[in-house]
């Protein structure tokens, strides 16, 4: 038998207590340093580097008219439907009605309801010229009070919800010449752009969020000479990286050197390999613009992130690029397409907020087969293109929904009928 005398004891007592207080702190100290890492807000940088971070251009409308507004719960639908894909960042474009907003806030709901739900956003602001959508738009001076209206939207909403709003993008092709209804010089955007840089400085604006102008890539200095102007460098070095557009499936049209085959293929292809040839020749097309970009910045010493704002592939069309133009339009064209820039872009780590999510009829609504209506991978009543067939054979929409319908594949699932709507590409002399 031991024994202790009380002093003794009280002493191991106190020792005892003492080192489990010690350990104790340590510990909490350890779970309260991994409790901040995983509160760590990611910052724009991170997320346009990340793979992972899939990004895509969203709007929820699902009428002719955009005078009916998705509401909260369409809106939770399909964000909820993305985020299965492993979409984490949407891009939107202006803030005149109340979609913008409203995702933001549908966003902030559901991450309230679901800690581990993650979703960022892209904002856009729109910026038009003086007389802009009239038979005599001014492109050398702005619609100033229009686009200052817009700027403000996007500096409070960045300022309410620092937390999801990780870009701002003044403009949407808002410098491009053929956008001919709108378009401003480099000037107008620059001006806004070191207006939100200024703001930053002041801690005005988080200081993490990045600033940058979405647009066409021969606006970013990657077409003709006369984009290169003094104002256009100003901007590239005043942006925190570049947005730009490249469209492959407008040039089938427009300049279709990739495109056209010569006659004598038929001798030697298929049908199908000669559609295969013609999207690789499309992925080849599209990697030359965005190089044309990087070309630009390198030859005026800038080096600068360069992502994609926005491209896309239209299943539909009875105009230009139908069976009576370019037979570009179709679901298999656009799946093979869809692969293939997933593939370059995350490899190179390009972020690519691919155009776009669902097909929405607002946008040629006097022609419910025009292009424009449907360069989504969903349609409107919710059903997966053939670039998501996988996905829905993986079960990723299981238990979601779009306009009340569950997530099924067009055509009913039958290949047999899809690859009857394929249009071979045509054959030139």
């Amino acid at each position: 038998m031991i024994y202790i005398n009380n002093s003794k004891l009280n002493d191991l007592i106190r020792i005892s207590l003492l080192t489990m207080l010690v350990s104790s702190l340590f510990i909490s100290c350890e779970f309260s340093e991994n409790k901040m890492k995983e509160k760590k807000e990611i910052t724009a940088q991170e997320i346009l580097n990340d793979p992972s971070y899939l990004a895509i251009s969203y709007g929820g409308y699902r009428h002719r008219t955009r005078d009916i507004q998705p509401t909260m719960d369409e809106l939770k639908d399909d964000l909820k439907i993305l985020s299965s894909l492993g979409i984490k960042i949407l891009r939107t474009y202006n803030l005149q009605l109340p979609q913008a907003p409203n995702i933001i806030k549908a966003i902030k709901e559901i991450k309230e309801s679901d800690p581990d739900f993650e979703m960022y956003v892209m904002l856009g602001a729109w910026i038009d010229c003086e007389n802009a959508w009239t038979d005599s738009p001014n492109h050398e001076k702005e619609d100033e009070s229009a686009n200052a209206i817009e700027i403000q939207k996007a500096i409070n909403l960045a300022n309410m919800y620092p937390e999801i709003v990780k870009i701002i993008a003044v403009g949407n092709e808002a410098m491009v010449n053929w956008a001919w209804s709108y378009y401003v010089k480099p000037g107008v955007i620059l001006k806004w752009v070191n207006h939100l840089q200024d703001l930053k400085k002041q801690k005005k604006l988080p200081e993490n969020l990045w600033i940058t102008s979405s647009d066409n890539f021969a606006s970013w200095g990657g077409g003709d000479e006369s984009y290169h102007t003094s104002d256009l460098n100003s901007l590239i070095k005043s942006v925190d990286f570049i947005s730009m557009h490249t469209y492959a499936f407008h040039d089938t049209h427009y300049n279709p050197s990739f495109w056209n085959f010569n006659k004598d293929l038929k001798n030697e292809f298929s049908d199908l390999e000669i559609i295969n040839k013609s999207m690789e020749n499309v992925q080849q097309y599209t990697i030359s613009q965005y190089n044309s970009v990087k070309d630009y910045l390198k030859k005026i010493g800038v080096e600068k992130e360069v992502h994609i704002g926005e491209l896309g592939w239209s299943t539909v069309s009875n105009e230009l690029y139908g069976d009576k133009g370019t037979h570009a339009a179709d679901e298999y064209k656009q799946a093979l397409f869809f692969d293939k820039i997933r593939e370059w872009t995350t490899k190179e780590k390009i972020s690519c907020f691919y155009f776009e999510a669902f097909d929405e009829p607002w946008k040629d609504a006097q022609n419910i087969n025009g292009s424009e209506n449907h360069f989504g991978l969903f349609t409107v009543d919710g059903k997966a293109k053939f670039a998501l067939w996988k996905n829905v054979d993986e079960g990723n929409f299981k238990g979601l929904t779009r306009n009340g319908n569950s997530i099924i594949k067009t055509f009913d699932g039958n290949s047999e009928i899809l690859f009857n709507s394929i249009l071979t590409p045509p054959l030139i002399d």
